[in-house]
Formats: structure tokens, sequence, C-alpha cells
């Protein structure tokens, strides 16, 4: 197993956690969510805002995206953590922050994040470095998917509880992934304790995006090629929540970029929200 602590965060990973510091620094209060965390991890250059791709007026929509769907999942989070949820399992954690910025909620749970070893032991690295440390309730759990390791089975070493249930969230994944492997994470999902709950992004297929987003999604798209890590798998509302009934999954709802921006843009008066038919979320109760 790579367990390289030197390797920093992929770009997708990097640029999600500076778009949510950017909503901060750029964008007028409230804000939808106050996280920077990940950009003091990263500690980036003085001059981070020059880049192409955190050009405050051409990455609004996105980032009004990126911290739309965040704030939901953690409202969703708090929410089933009332209700007596105890496990969180963040798939593809990367530089989610809820550890370090809710601790007050974080501590009620036993919180998974799982990653690739070396990004991760980055993380931990710079997590310790800026005193934020690693508290007994957030477990990393390393997991080499290049040399097929189970994410599941990982979970398992690492003090998950299978018979109980869980929230599990995957953001940002399902478009780099064939349709049949996530199709098997849904199914894993589904297998959980009842009572647990599945909360996913999905990418439509660029044509049905807004029309002023399209250009900076198919540069997406380009550069994601270009990387090596590919869009691989688009998906309507109707086709995801059909996959996860396939898959087991009693309910399965569609949230859309229009709930996010009646529930947390509406009373805005700077035009940000997120676009229409772009990445949108799937909800998935067992």
């Amino acid at each position: 197993m790579n367990d390289n602590t030197n390797a920093a965060p992929d770009s997708t990973a990097a640029r999600v956690a500076m778009w949510r510091a950017l909503h901060v620094q750029a964008d007028a209060p409230p804000h939808v969510l106050d996280d920077t965390i990940g950009l003091d991890l990263l500690s980036p250059d003085a001059n981070w805002r020059e880049r192409g791709d955190m050009n405050p007026q051409f990455t609004r929509p996105f980032r009004a995206s990126i911290v739309g769907r965040a704030r939901f999942i953690e409202d969703l989070v708090v929410e089933h953590v009332d209700r007596g949820v105890a496990q969180y399992v963040i798939l593809g954690a990367g530089l989610d922050s809820f550890a370090q910025r809710k601790p007050e909620i974080a501590s009620r749970l036993k919180m998974f994040e799982v990653d690739p070893p070396g990004p991760q032991a980055w993380k931990r690295r710079r997590l310790i470095e800026l005193g934020h440390g690693v508290p007994d309730w957030l477990r990393f759990v390393p997991v080499d998917f290049e040399a097929g390791e189970s994410w599941h089975e990982r979970l398992v070493d690492n003090g998950f509880d299978e018979s109980r249930p869980v929230i599990v969230v995957s953001t940002g994944v399902s478009m780099y992934l064939t349709k049949e492997a996530n199709a098997a994470t849904l199914r894993e999902v589904a297998g959980f304790a009842p009572g647990s709950i599945f909360a996913m992004t999905f990418l439509l297929p660029l044509e049905l995006a807004d029309p002023e987003v399209r250009p900076g999604l198919e540069m997406a798209e380009k550069g994601a090629r270009a990387s090596g890590t590919p869009f691989i798998s688009f998906f309507t509302p109707a086709q995801i929540q059909t996959l996860a009934r396939d898959a087991g999954f009693s309910d399965a709802r569609h949230v859309s970029a229009d709930d996010l921006t009646q529930r947390y843009f509406a009373d805005r008066t700077d035009g940000l929200r997120p676009p229409r038919n772009a990445e949108e979320l799937l909800i998935a109760m067992i």
C-alpha cells in the first residue's frame, strides 16, 4: 500500500476547498457555508485567487453549487443525529472539515473518512500541524482503491458497527466511476442497517445544464480527461433514482438545484445560486 505522506490532495479536492473559502471571501454574508479550514490546510500562495479557476465572477455558480450541496448534507447529518443515528461515513472525504467546524455535532458521532492512503496521511499531518488534532471519534480509513481494497471491509476494521444505522455521503465522485461501479456502491450501502441513509451527488448530461454554465462544465470535463480522470457517468434524476431503487433502497429522492436555491439562496440579492441541471443530489433511504 502506498502510504506517501507527501501526497497532497488531488486538484479536484483542492479546488472544492478553495471555492468554499472563496464563498466566504468574495460573496456577501450571510454565507451558506463558513469554511476556510480546507484553505488553511492547503496554505496556497498569497495570489491563489488569481488562478483562472478561482475567478470570482466565472466561478460563482459552481461555488454556489459546492456550498449549497455541502450545507444540505450537513443539515441532513444534524437532522439524523438528532434522530439517534450515531455513525457517519464520508466516501472520498478529501478536505471535508465538518469534524473541525462542527465538533459539538461531530463528537456525538463515530465519523469515518474514507480516502486513498497518501492524501489522507497528508491531511492528518496538516490537521495536527495546525492544532486541530485527530479526536478518537474521527477515524481515518485509508483505502487503496487501485489495489482493489474493499472500503466496506476497511470500515469494519476501523470500528464500524454494521448492526447500527449510518449516514453515508459521497459528493463529487459518481462522475468518475462507471455506471456499474456506482450501482455497486449503491448495493453496498443498501445492505447496511435499516434506518441508514445515503446522500450522493450526480452529474446530469452536460447538454441539459443551464446555457450560461455549460461552457464551464465542458471545460471541466476536458480538464478532467486531460488529467487522466475523465467524467465517465452522467445520469438524469429518473435514471439515478431507478438505479437506487434497483439496488435495494426503499426510497430515493432527487434534490434539485431549485430545491437548494429555495432553501439557502432565496433571500439573496446578489443573484448567487447553483446552476440547474448540473451536479445535483440523490437522497436514498433504507
